[in-house]
């Protein structure tokens, strides 16, 4: 059986064939349009994608021989879903493999913001010596971290930040309140999740529910100092919305990893010394991307063998 796998570094493509095993062979391809997929993918029983590989339904359609279509991550708003599960091709993907991974670089943009590294670390490799060139900085004790999604990396986060003494606030209609608050969290309805928090953390998945979820009103009901970071998934911050925000004083700083289009092209945000960007490069560590592979790998094996794969994505959820 053939696996064909999107031709990106992230992924270990000699780990996923070792793995899988001699009686399955894979290679790599171009897997960054729609023509490109289909192309790939004629005859192969699987596909490894990507972010940014589109599995459309069209895609689908031309590839009959498709048993799965396997996510070397999280976000699955890439692949049709619903499509997929109308001609019985199992959608899977990697939910955990990077959790510490994307806490950790959550925290690490939050400090950066808080902090001012960038303005501060481009002034002195220019040959300055000007500790307030980042304007204005204050104490973090006492601030209100908020968590847009509550999911395992959020609840990462709020473990590796017990120690700065935050107040901790979520909104997810999705978690009971109970369940937040045996960790320490409040849950709270989204506008006042806005109104509260001083940091804002953005772990939600793309859905039709969540894109462009921070807009224009939702930056300017943040607190002005507020700090918004997105380690979720570009299309639930509007990015021109954010820019404005930045230039009106409405926000105080941004920290984002991901983006609405990947790369980001000429973003407004890249004018910003406020915005601190970083490469879609949360996920990664030298494990997360073994364990990535390792996954992927039994995902597909399973599908190969009639089986489950431990972790099926549910057709049935409302999926962009």
């Amino acid at each position: 059986m053939e696996v064909v796998a999107s031709d990106d570094p992230m992924l270990d493509v000699a780990r996923l064939s070792a793995t899988l095993g001699e009686d399955v062979t894979v290679r790599s391809a171009d897997t960054s349009s729609e023509a490109a997929v289909t192309e790939a993918a004629e005859g192969a029983a699987a596909l490894v994608v990507n972010v940014s590989t589109p599995v459309t339904e069209s895609v689908l359609e031309a590839c009959p021989e498709l048993r799965i279509v396997a996510r070397a991550g999280v976000g699955v708003d890439s692949i049709d879903v619903a499509a997929a599960a109308e001609r019985g091709v199992t959608v899977t993907n990697v939910p955990d493999y990077c959790t510490d991974e994307v806490a950790t670089h959550t925290v690490a943009l939050a400090l950066a913001c808080v902090r001012k590294l960038g303005p501060l670390d481009r002034d002195v490799k220019a040959g300055g010596w000007d500790w307030a060139v980042g304007g204005e900085t204050h104490r973090l004790r006492g601030s209100t971290l908020g968590f847009v999604s509550f999911g395992p990396i959020a609840r990462r986060v709020r473990e590796q930040t017990a120690g700065f003494d935050f107040e901790y606030v979520a909104y997810d209609p999705y978690v009971e309140a109970s369940e937040m608050t045996d960790l320490g969290v409040e849950k709270v309805g989204f506008d006042e999740l806005l109104a509260r928090t001083d940091i804002v953390s953005i772990n939600a998945p793309l859905t039709p529910e969540t894109r462009d979820m921070f807009d224009e009103a939702a930056f300017e009901r943040l607190p002005d100092r507020a700090i918004v970071v997105n380690t979720g998934r570009g299309g639930v911050v509007d990015e021109a919305a954010l820019a404005d925000a930045l230039d009106a004083g409405e926000v105080g700083a941004a920290g984002l990893d991901v983006f609405a289009e990947e790369p980001p092209g000429d973003s407004p945000l890249f004018d910003h010394d406020r915005a601190v960007l970083t490469p879609h490069s949360a996920w990664y560590s030298v494990e997360a991307r073994t364990e990535l592979a390792d996954t992927v790998a039994e995902n597909v094996r399973a599908a190969f063998d009639g089986e489950t794969p431990p972790d099926r994505i549910d057709p049935d959820l409302d999926w962009v």
